[in-house]
């Protein structure tokens, strides 16, 4: 991560600014409809229905308000896109296992997304969120499994640490390490929460790296 950084002549700040630039909300792809053209480099936000995706978005570029927060699990259905700076792309995938959708409204948002993730030339690295309290669940480890099938590169990352004694942040940060070694997708792991910016300086570098290999 950091030879690609250096290489590019970015320092730490450099990568900050970066994020800071203009950022726009340009595409929500719904199920069904049509993706955008592929342009610029993307990097794309994957987990559980309320893992903090939006929040952990928001943190990453210094807003508040730009990817939308909703209260209600499950309520984010298209594939969002945010363009920053005109350099790369993030995007916001509909999150997974929420119990109040139908069999058939999942299995047409998991179609969607698996389309996306498929087909995304563009696509250099699937950041999958998990919540730092709970873990790996089942839906995880098989999105996990099709990730490396597809040949993805995948960075987990550990949300609402804020909510962990630190000898928690610890033994979870210890389990995913060992979840590694079964697991060769997983490329990183990074502690995050959006509240007080933990690891998002370390996860700016890490999806920069991404977008400039």
């Amino acid at each position: 991560m950091h030879d690609t950084l250096a290489n590019a002549g970015m320092s730490p700040k450099d990568v900050e600014r970066a994020f800071r630039q203009e950022a726009q909300h340009v595409f929500a792809a719904s199920p069904g409809g049509a993706f955008p053209p592929e342009s610029l480099p993307e990097v794309a936000f994957a987990g559980r229905s309320n893992v903090g995706k939006s929040s952990l978005i928001n943190a990453l570029l210094g807003r508040k308000k730009l990817a939308r927060i909703s209260g209600t699990p499950g309520a984010t259905r298209a594939v969002h896109f945010y363009d920053i700076g005109h350099r790369f792309c993030l995007v916001d995938l509909p999150g997974y296992g929420y119990a109040k959708l139908s069999k058939e409204e999942s299995a047409r948002i998991a179609g969607w997304v698996e389309a996306y993730l498929s087909s995304r030339r563009s696509l250099r690295l699937v950041c999958l969120l998990i919540d730092s309290r709970h873990g790996l669940k089942d839906h995880d480890r098989a999105l996990l499994h099709h990730l490396a099938e597809l040949g993805l590169e995948v960075q987990v990352v550990l949300t609402k640490a804020d909510k962990l004694h630190p000898t928690q942040q610890k033994a979870i940060m210890a389990q995913m390490h060992d979840e590694m070694q079964k697991m060769p997708a997983i490329a990183g792991v990074t502690l995050t929460a959006s509240e007080g910016l933990l690891g998002i300086e370390e996860l700016q570098m890490r999806v920069m790296s991404a977008t400039l290999s």
